[in-house]
């Protein structure tokens, strides 16, 4: 009567593996077309023609994709971490940045209230002095 109970350990194992292997799949079909769009170099009517293989012939084309540009793919994408990685360290620097004057007058007021001492103070006036 219960369904569930004609089920094995190695069934379950297998529809595990099954679906580790689409979520796989799904990943790298992902990864190709989103270095399609990533890629300026290649024209617009050879993007499609790769979608349109990717959809029809699926398991070929990510494989001839993946031996044709692989290390292209590997460049681009070091590239466009390396683009977003200097745009976030702009966008830092440009909203936390403080003149040496701002800082000078935060080390004052630590000496003021006795969490450094002069010859501290001194110092780390020197170090940004130097800094800027």
């Amino acid at each position: 009567m219960l369904p569930l109970a004609n089920v094995t350990f190695g069934d379950i194992l297998l529809t595990v593996f099954e679906i580790f292997l689409f979520v796989v799949w799904i990943w790298i079909l992902f990864t190709i077309i989103t270095d399609l769009f990533r890629n300026h170099e290649m024209s617009g009517w050879l993007k499609a023609l790769w979608i349109l293989l990717l959809v029809f012939i699926p398991y070929i084309t990510a494989l001839v994709y993946l031996i044709v540009y692989g290390s292209e793919m590997r460049e681009r994408g070091l590239r466009a971490q390396a683009e977003a990685k200097h745009a976030t360290d702009q966008y830092i620097r440009a909203t936390a940045h403080t003149s040496p004057a701002d800082e000078l007058h935060k080390l004052h007021e630590l000496v003021e209230k006795g969490a450094l001492t002069q010859a501290e103070y001194d110092r780390a006036k020197e170090k940004l002095l130097a800094a800027s």
